[in-house]
C-alpha cells in the first residue's frame, strides 16, 4: 500500500525551511530504498545483529525519511540502517517462514535538489542517536551549510545552536584525528572551540590546557568563555613563536649557514670559541659584517629572542680575525637561576602581549552593547577628567568605536543615546596606552591595576572575560580585600 505525501504549499522559495512540508507515511518496497548521498552518517552505517533481529520480529516501528531519486529509487537520509535491516530480514524471510515486509517512510519530494537541507536534517537526526562519528558530524555541518544560501545558513546555524562561521569551523575541526574529535565532544567543546583546538593542536599540551580552561568556564555556569579566550590567545602566541623559530632555522639551513647552540647548551667538555661579528675585525682592523664574512668556513649564527640571526664566527682565531679591545672578555653563560629567570621573563612578556587580544575584544563588546554596566560608567566618569588630556591608543579607540582598519578616520559606530560608550572608550584607550609596552607587566602602576581589576569584575558577571595569569600576577599587590577596583585607583 502506498500513500502519497501532500505538501501544505504548492511551491517553496529556496529560503523556506522544509519543515513546512506536511508528511504522511508511505510503505515502500525495501529493495527500492538506497542510501542517499547526503546522509550525514558515513561511518558505521551497517545495521548490527540486534537491529536485524528486532526488525525480523516486529518490523520497522519508526518511519524512515527518504526523497525520490531520478532512477525511481528512494534515497534514505534518515534511517538507512533500519532500511538495511529490513532488506536483510526480507532476504531470509522465505527460508525462515516469515512475511516480507515493506519499509514505512516519509517521502520528502520537497527536498529534491536541496542537498544542504537534506544533509542538515540527516545530521540532526543522527546527532540525537548514539554512535555517530564526530568526524561525520563536523563534515556534515560543512557540506550542508556550503550548499545553502546565506538566509538558509542563518536559520540552519540557529537550529544547530552554533555560532556564525560554522562552515569555516567545521572545515578546520576536521584537521583533528578521530580520537581528538571524540575527546573534544566528550569535554563539551562546541564546533568553534573544536576548530580552535585544531588551530593550536601542534603546541605541546594544548588540548590539556584548553580542557582545563573549558572546565573553569563551565564551573562558572554562565555560558561565557573568559578562561578559554585567554588560554587560546596564549596558545596562538606560542604557536606563532614556534613557527617563527622553525622558519628561521629553515632559512639558515637553506642558506647552508651553521646554527650554533645556545651558550647555555654547549655540550659538556667542549669550549665555545665563537664570537659575534660585532666583536671582531679583519686583521687590518676593519669591521666584520655578514656580507664580508659570509665566505668564511665558520660563518654561523645564533637566534635572538625574536628569532633573528645574530652573526658569529665559530672559530675566529683559526681564520685570523681580531677581537676588538672592548670585547676582550667573553660573556659567561648564565647560571641555572639566571637562565630560569630570563626564560620566565620571555614567557611573561609573550603572555602579556597575547592577553591584549581577549582584553580588547571584551572592551569592544562593552562599548557596542546597548547598555554600559554601571561600574564601567562610574569608573569612566571618575577618570575621564584626569585622563582626557593623556595620550590614547588611536588604534584601540578606533576599534572600540567601530572604525574599520586601514580606512582612515571613520564615523563612530555607537548606538544613539550612548554618549557614555564614547566616554568609556576614550578612558579605555588612555589606560590601554599605559599598557602598550611589552614589559609593562614588570612595573604596573596603581591606575593601570585599577583598570585591569575593573575589567575582571565586569567579566565575572557573565564569564565573558578573565584576567590572564600574567595580568593576575601584575595586579596582585593592588588587590583590595573587597575586590572593589575603585579602591585600588
Amino acid at each position: 500500500m502506498v500513500t502519497a505525501a501532500k505538501p501544505r504549499a504548492t511551491a517553496q522559495s529556496p529560503e523556506q525551511a522544509p519543515e513546512l512540508y506536511e508528511m504522511l507515511v508511505v510503505h515502500l518496497d525495501a529493495d527500492r530504498v538506497v542510501r542517499d548521498a547526503c546522509n550525514a552518517r558515513e561511518t558505521d552505517t551497517a545495521p548490527d545483529n540486534t537491529l536485524i533481529d528486532s526488525v525480523k520480529t516486529v518490523g520497522i516501528q519508526d518511519p524512515i525519511s527518504v526523497r525520490p531519486l531520478p532512477d525511481g529509487t528512494y534515497g534514505a537520509f534518515k534511517g538507512w540502517r533500519r532500511a538495511q535491516a529490513q532488506q536483510a530480514a526480507n532476504s531470509t524471510a522465505a527460508d525462515e517462514q516469515r512475511e516480507v515486509r515493506t519499509v514505512p517512510a516519509y517521502v520528502r519530494a520537497d527536498l529534491v535538489g536541496r542537498d544542504g537541507w537534506t544533509r542538515l536534517l540527516s545530521l540532526i537526526e543522527n546527532d540525537h542517536r548514539e554512535g555517530m562519528a564526530e568526524r561525520d558530524k563536523v563534515r556534515s555541518v560543512e557540506l550542508a551549510l556550503v550548499d545553502m544560501s546565506e538566509v538558509e545558513q542563518t536559520r540552519a546555524v540557529k537550529a544547530l545552536r552554533m555560532r556564525r562561521g560554522a562552515v569555516k569551523h567545521a572545515r578546520t575541526a576536521q584537521k583533528l584525528d578521530d580520537a581528538a574529535l571524540r575527546r573534544a565532544s566528550a569535554e563539551g567543546m562546541d564546533l568553534e572551540q573544536t576548530a580552535q583546538l585544531a588551530e593550536v593542536a601542534e603546541v605541546a599540551g594544548a588540548e590539556r590546557r584548553l580542557q582545563s580552561a573549558l572546565r573553569r568556564d563551565q564551573e562558572k555556569g554562565e555560558g561565557g568563555r573568559g578562561h578559554w579566550d585567554q588560554e587560546m590567545a596564549l596558545l596562538k602566541a606560542e604557536l606563532a613563536d614556534s613557527q617563527a623559530h622553525a622558519a628561521a632555522i629553515a632559512a639558515l639551513k637553506e642558506a647552508e649557514i651553521r646554527l650554533l647552540p645556545h651558550r647555555n647548551h654547549v655540550p659538556f667538555g667542549e669550549k665555545d670559541t665563537s664570537r659575534r661579528l660585532s666583536e671582531l675585525t679583519t686583521p687590518l682592523g676593519n669591521p666584520l659584517t655578514e656580507a664580508n664574512h659570509s665566505g668564511c668556513p665558520d660563518h654561523s649564527a645564533r637566534l635572538d629572542e625574536d628569532h633573528q640571526p645574530v652573526w658569529h664566527c665559530a672559530d675566529p682565531a683559526a681564520h685570523g680575525h681580531k677581537i676588538r679591545p672592548e670585547a676582550r672578555k667573553p660573556k659567561n653563560p648564565l647560571s641555572p637561576e639566571e637562565a630560569a629567570k630570563r626564560s620566565n621573563s620571555i614567557a611573561s612578556t609573550r603572555a602579556w602581549k597575547a592577553a591584549r587580544e581577549p582584553r580588547h575584544a571584551f572592551l569592544t563588546k562593552l562599548c557596542r552593547a546597548k547598555t554600559l554596566p554601571e561600574a564601567a560608567r562610574t569608573f569612566a566618569l571618575q577618570h575621564f577628567v584626569t585622563r582626557c588630556a593623556d595620550k590614547r591608543d588611536p588604534e584601540v579607540l578606533g576599534a572600540l568605536l567601530g572604525a574599520k582598519p586601514d580606512t582612515g578616520p571613520a564615523a563612530l559606530n555607537v548606538p544613539k543615546a550612548r554618549d557614555t560608550a564614547l566616554l568609556f572608550a576614550n578612558v579605555a584607550a588612555a589606560f590601554e596606552y599605559d599598557l602598550r609596552e611589552d614589559k609593562a607587566w614588570t612595573a604596573l602602576g596603581s591606575g593601570a591595576a585599577a583598570w585591569l581589576l575593573l575589567l575582571e569584575s565586569l567579566g565575572q558577571d557573565t564569564n565573558d572575560y578573565a584576567l590572564s595569569e600574567v595580568e593576575d600576577q601584575a595586579v596582585t599587590r593592588y588587590r583590595p580585600t573587597s575586590h572593589t577596583p575603585d579602591q585600588a585607583a
